[in-house]
């Protein structure tokens, strides 16, 4: 378990290639599955990823994806129509997180599911077998990911797979992800409705799929730059896409609003295209936006917020309850350690008023999630001295997070 001194640069000056988006690569994966043929190209290199190859790969009676949520939502419904017996487990921290609306909606097309602990929960036993498909209705306020995992096996059920979503939904732009993936297979999948999809029982096709970069991993250099002053910063991230389907690609909006200037160029004809971030626009002087699209940027923002004393009102927070931590009650905690009195209301809002407390530099605790270290590294460019516990955390999304800041100028030293 390692600590991290983090020691910023004057100066932000960086030429990032990013990696590859996770989101996309575990559903390309899913897919290449299910159709054979070539592995997608530019697979991402992290945990999450590693879980899904690895158990691809193997298929071993008992497949431990370790704390991989997406790994265990899309292979319980892969699993589910793949010939053979198969537990699947993870973390303690994953058995506690819940499963069973996928589960259930599972069982309804025809799935032999099992828990073998706690009902609700993995671990699960699984005999796979083809589902007849037919017609599904599922809340839209749970993850994206068990509306994926469902719409992912759809084209290789017998009948195709009509999903209707209820109620709110949340995380629309990861749904969208999901099809535009399967549509580069040769999937027949659409939005029949605002709240309906269909999906054919049309079988995949082999495709030399490209997987892009992730727009996730970009928000820290957005918080980088927006930490700096103006005309301090000249940061290329290479291998993203003006017109992705990530979710997270708003990043460039939400930092539009916080001083940051983003500009794409063509590397090749076509793409992918690089991003320059510039700083030299005014912040707003408060901040309110809601997250109900874009959870996975939300430490990153709340961060960013508190380091430049821009008070805020946050919504849409439900999910960071039932993340790899409690994001919200980790962010309040940590963030009183740099001396920011966080307010947490109905599970699902956090706020800052400009309230301050002593601060006490105490190391930062990870709690076992990427996004904590990597929302708070940033940080050292106000908070000289930060330092931050379980560094080795940012594997699970961005394994070459801490080389890319020595890249940038940063001097990280290990205690």
């Amino acid at each position: 378990m390692s600590t991290y001194e983090i020691i910023a640069p004057k100066n932000l000056e960086a030429t990032i290639n990013l990696p590859a988006s996770k989101s996309i690569s575990n559903r390309a994966l899913i897919v290449h599955a299910l159709c054979g043929g070539q592995l997608p190209n530019n697979l991402s290199d992290c945990d999450d990823t590693h879980a899904v190859v690895n158990a691809l790969k193997d298929m071993p009676e008992t497949i431990n994806i370790g704390a991989a949520g997406t790994a265990m939502r899309f292979l319980t419904a892969y699993l589910s129509v793949t010939p053979g017996d198969h537990t699947i487990t993870g973390s303690e921290r994953m058995c506690h997180r819940p499963i069973g609306v996928l589960v259930d909606a599972l069982r309804m097309l025809g799935a032999s599911i099992n828990y073998e602990g706690k009902e609700g929960f993995p671990p699960l036993h699984i005999s796979g077998h083809s589902l007849l498909g037919g017609k599904l209705e599922i809340p839209g306020n749970v993850s994206s990911q068990f509306i994926s995992a469902l719409l992912l096996i759809g084209p290789v059920t017998k009948q195709g797979l009509t999903l209707h979503l209820t109620g709110e939904i949340v995380s629309r732009p990861y749904i969208d992800l999901t099809i535009h993936v399967m549509h580069g297979f040769g999937a027949s999948v659409e939005w029949a409705s605002t709240d309906t999809i269909e999906v054919k029982p049309k079988p995949y096709e082999d495709s030399r799929y490209l997987i892009e970069n992730d727009w996730s991993a970009s928000s820290y250099w957005y918080e980088m730059a927006s930490l700096y002053p103006s005309g301090s910063v000249n940061v290329v991230l290479n291998g993203l896409e003006d017109s992705s389907r990530q979710g997270d690609s708003v990043v460039k909006y939400i930092f539009s609003l916080l001083g940051i200037k983003t500009s794409f160029k063509e590397v090749h004809s076509g793409k992918p295209t690089s991003v320059t971030l510039s700083r030299h626009l005014d912040h707003v002087a408060t901040l309110t936006y809601d997250f109900i699209n874009c959870p996975d940027l939300a430490q990153t923002i709340i961060a960013t917020c508190c380091a430049l004393d821009i008070p805020f009102h946050f919504t849409g927070l439900a999910s960071l309850r039932i993340k790899e931590t409690d994001r919200l009650e980790a962010m309040r905690k940590e963030l009183g350690k740099l001396g920011f009195v966080i307010n947490v209301a109905n599970d699902s809002e956090m706020t800052w008023d400009g309230t301050k407390c002593e601060a006490t530099m105490e190391a930062i605790n990870t709690y076992e999630d990427h996004r904590m270290a990597m929302a708070f590294a940033p940080l050292a460019i106000k908070f000289p001295g930060l330092r931050i516990n379980n560094t080795e955390v940012v594997s699970k999304s961005y394994p070459s997070y801490w080389d890319d800041l020595r890249l940038a100028g940063f001097t990280i030293k290990s205690e």
